[in-house]
């Protein structure tokens, strides 16, 4: 049965004092955060849906924003370097919190080839190191400060849960008299995103074998999590072009594997895949790990995480 939207989470007592001022980098970050701020307050959202985190260019506005703000929750350096710095130099008595660091967060490792290896099985406990500083070295940082480390985090429903229990404490320190709101409010989100990934495992497991090929390697942590693993991916986590090299494998993989899809985004332009799999029989969906096309709000991270799930099952029934 499909989850029901949105995850709102209205309490009835009014809030007790005014919302702390907000900022979050990202909309899947957004989003949670607005699901603990429900009744208080609601956030501000940094970078506007369909922008690149790799390479955002801050507004005078956006500039504005972190200045005046309380809190500033943000996935970390892993994803954008350029704003530790300018929270900083903008907000020095704000309340950083980068969620890649909060205890309990799950971290993968980049994967560097084209082509991925795929594994037999799934283990519920990955196989990988809880600790924020577990030591993967790989010699890339592809243009992150933490080397060897995939940021895109919050793919991972467990790790949504993590974090919103992060945004309750810190939203509690800087705003007390909510302190129980924001408590509420995180703990049934958190509920429903257990529910969330339950629908999903479900979707996905009766889909049976998906074999699909991404254009952004964004999505090992919504794989890991749900035992589906994409063949390969067009471009390397940063989203730069790739070289020949890796275009030359990606068409053999398409050439010699049952290769059923390829996964475009919005943000990017379908030129490269059509260019990579234009002799291949395979169909081209789009798929998207920050919801550069949802409303923004407390609706837009389940949304996001179910229309994945949706895009893959139908591959695999395909």
């Amino acid at each position: 049965m499909r989850l029901a939207l949105p995850l709102t989470l209205c309490l009835a007592t009014p809030a007790l004092a005014d919302a702390p001022r907000v900022v979050t980098d990202i909309p899947p970050v957004h989003s949670l955060a607005a699901m603990v701020m429900d009744g208080v307050g609601t956030p501000e959202l940094l970078l506007p849906p369909g922008a690149s985190p790799h390479d955002f260019a801050l507004r005078p506005s956006d500039a504005a924003a972190i200045q005046e703000a309380d809190v500033i929750f943000w996935v970390g350096s892993e994803l954008t370097p350029w704003l530790e710095e300018t929270t900083t130099s903008l907000a020095p008595d704000a309340a950083s919190v980068p969620l890649f660091s909060a205890a309990g967060t799950l971290h993968l490792a980049y994967r560097e080839n084209a082509i991925f290896d795929v594994k037999d099985g799934h283990d519920d406990d990955h196989g990988h190191d809880h600790d924020h500083d577990h030591g993967h070295d790989h010699g890339h940082d592809h243009g992150h400060d933490h080397a060897g480390q995939d940021p895109h985090a919050w793919l991972d429903p467990a790790n949504a849960r993590v974090w919103l229990s992060a945004m309750a404490d810190a939203l509690t320190q800087a705003d007390p008299e909510n302190a129980d709101r924001y408590r509420i409010n995180a703990a049934r989100a958190s509920d429903r995103l257990e529910d969330l990934e339950a629908e999903i495992a479900a979707t996905l497991g009766a889909a049976g074998e998906i074999s699909f090929v991404v254009y952004h390697d964004a999505y090992q942590y919504f794989e890991n999590r749900f035992g589906v693993q994409t063949r390969g991916a067009i471009s390397v986590s940063d989203a730069a072009a790739p070289g020949a090299a890796r275009v030359a494998a990606l068409r053999d993989l398409a050439a010699d594997q049952r290769i059923t899809c390829v996964f475009a985004e919005p943000q990017f332009n379908p030129t490269l895949i059509n260019a990579v799999f234009e002799a291949a029989d395979v169909r081209v969906g789009v798929i998207d790990p920050v919801g550069a096309t949802l409303p923004t709000g407390p609706t837009l991270y389940p949304t996001l995480l179910l229309q994945m799930a949706d895009a893959l099952a139908a591959c695999g029934a395909g």
